[in-house]
């Protein structure tokens, strides 16, 4: 097959790379060059698509022979990437900038480029694992991004290739070693690549300025703090909250209410959520027949939680834990697995949280 290798200049993808060139496959190698001003997307661990990454990616290709390009998506990447990041946190939602690009930048644009130019299917560096057409996760718990491909659709999945999904992230770097690979130690990238100092309040501020508002108490309705931004909260927060409750107890947030400028924290006893409502869902394979049961992740680390799905009756879904959940914020995206201890590992699908209830509140629509 005609493969185009999406080589980030880390070693996942060049071992990616390497695996299909031994597997017998026409493969070339490309890199994206997600902003403008790629010197600043690094910073030791942080970040990643910088000059340095794109020299490392264009090293590897050399090693093995392949032609290599790098393609401009910046303007695209901004746009569908950093500019909805942004606009999430201003309407009080939680996104995750990482599955959003593997949706819009690396299985749309890139794949849809790779098919329009005669390639076969796009191999990258996912930990995660297709199995007859199958999105499942990695073998390597620990280094599973099931999650963040959740998001994608049968066709893409249909043109997508991951070699890395049945071998520890140790095996990965010994075969890079043994490959004599210069990025066989180089640390994995950290957090929002586009935020590489990690500092996402201070990114977040420098684009939507000071927006101050009250943060309020949700047993007695009083005033306890104060904040520049509702931006830089997300439900589940329990540090850097600067509040004066009255006693030691820790608070959570709650709730944040963009338009008032409100953000709403409690005590942990208050914080359980125990049912979400979503926005339409995506499929890895057919839609299936709902109710039904299933497990759902609603974080890239969290844990699973057993939970029975339900149609929403507006196009969405209705998804109630079996254990209540912290942290479940609107913006997040919930991503299904398959419940059984045979099949747990498969990927049904996901959808965007756009409502959470608290154990004392309805779920309304």
């Amino acid at each position: 097959m005609r493969v185009l290798a999406a080589m980030s200049g880390g070693v996942d993808s060049a071992v990616a790379a390497a695996l299909a060139v031994d597997a017998g496959h026409d493969v070339t190698g490309v890199h994206l060059a997600l902003s403008p001003d790629r010197q600043m997307l690094r910073s030791g661990a942080r970040g990643c698509c910088s000059v340095e990454d794109a020299h490392d990616a264009r090293r590897v290709a050399d090693e093995l022979g392949i032609p290599f390009y790098v393609w401009d998506l910046a303007e695209r990447f901004t746009e569908d990437v950093v500019d909805d990041f942004v606009a999430e946190y201003a309407a009080g939602r939680t996104p995750n900038p990482c599955l959003r690009c593997n949706e819009k930048i690396k299985f749309s644009a890139v794949l849809d480029r790779a098919l329009g130019l005669g390639f076969d299917a796009v191999v990258t560096g996912h930990h995660a694992r297709l199995d007859g057409g199958e999105l499942r996760r990695s073998v390597d718990a620990g280094k599973d991004q099931s999650y963040v491909l959740g998001v994608l659709t049968a066709d893409q999945l249909a043109g997508a290739m991951f070699p890395l999904g049945s071998m520890t992230k140790d095996r990965v770097r010994a075969i890079a070693a043994e490959r004599g690979f210069a990025v066989a130690t180089k640390p994995d990238s950290h957090d929002i690549c586009f935020i590489p100092d990690g500092d996402t309040r201070g990114f977040l501020a420098r684009r939507l300025g000071s927006l101050p508002g009250p943060v309020v108490d949700a047993a007695t309705g009083r005033q306890v703090g104060e904040h520049d931004g509702t931006y830089g909260f997300t439900v589940g927060q329990r540090r850097g909250l600067g509040v004066a409750a009255g006693d030691q107890r820790p608070r959570y947030v709650l709730g944040i209410e963009p338009v008032t400028r409100t953000v709403t924290v409690g005590t942990a006893d208050l914080a359980g959520i125990p049912a979400v409502r979503t926005g339409v869902p995506t499929w890895t394979a057919a839609a299936p027949r709902l109710p039904l049961a299933a497990q759902v992740q609603v974080r890239a680390h969290a844990a699973p939680v057993h939970c029975r799905i339900s149609d929403g009756g507006d196009g969405g879904l209705v998804i109630e834990f079996a254990e209540q959940q912290r942290g479940v914020a609107p913006g997040q995206s919930a991503v299904l697995y398959e419940p059984d201890a045979v099949r747990g590992d498969r990927v049904m699908g996901q959808a965007a949280v756009r409502a959470a209830s608290r154990a004392d509140e309805p779920l309304t629509r």
